[in-house]
C-alpha cells in the first residue's frame, strides 16, 4: 500500500511540476491577456456585443446542459422498468438534434459571412 501512495504522490508532484514549468516556455500577448471573451480587452466599451459569440456561448451552454440531463440514463436503465428513462433520454436527444440542425440551417453556426 505504501508502494501505491509513493507512486502517487510521485506522479502528482511531477505533473504539477510540468504544469507549472511548460507555461512558461513561450508567454505571448494573447496568453497574458487576462479576458479570452472574444472582443478587446483595451478597446473603448461602447462597442457593441458581437451577437455571434453570445450564440455560440448559449449553444455551449445548451448542449453542456444537456450532458447534466442524460447523466442518470445509465443508472435509471438498471431499474426494473427503464421504459421511461429511455423515452426521457430519446425525448431530450432528439429536440436538441432539432435544434441543432435549426441552427444550421438557419447559419448561426457559421463565423464568416
Amino acid at each position: 500500500m505504501f508502494v501505491y501512495f509513493f507512486t502517487a504522490s510521485l506522479l502528482s508532484a511531477i505533473l504539477a511540476a510540468i504544469s507549472f514549468w511548460l507555461p512558461l516556455i513561450s508567454p505571448d500577448t494573447e496568453k497574458l491577456s487576462p479576458y479570452e471573451c472574444g472582443f478587446d480587452p483595451l478597446g473603448s466599451a461602447r462597442l457593441p456585443y458581437s451577437m455571434r459569440f453570445f450564440l455560440v456561448a448559449i449553444l455551449f451552454l445548451l448542449f453542456d446542459l444537456e450532458i447534466a440531463l442524460l447523466l442518470p440514463t445509465p443508472w435509471a436503465l438498471q431499474l426494473q422498468d427503464p421504459s421511461m428513462a429511455v423515452i426521457w433520454a430519446i425525448t431530450i436527444i432528439i429536440l436538441l438534434i432539432f435544434g441543432f440542425t435549426y441552427e444550421w440551417i438557419q447559419g448561426g453556426l457559421e463565423w464568416a459571412e
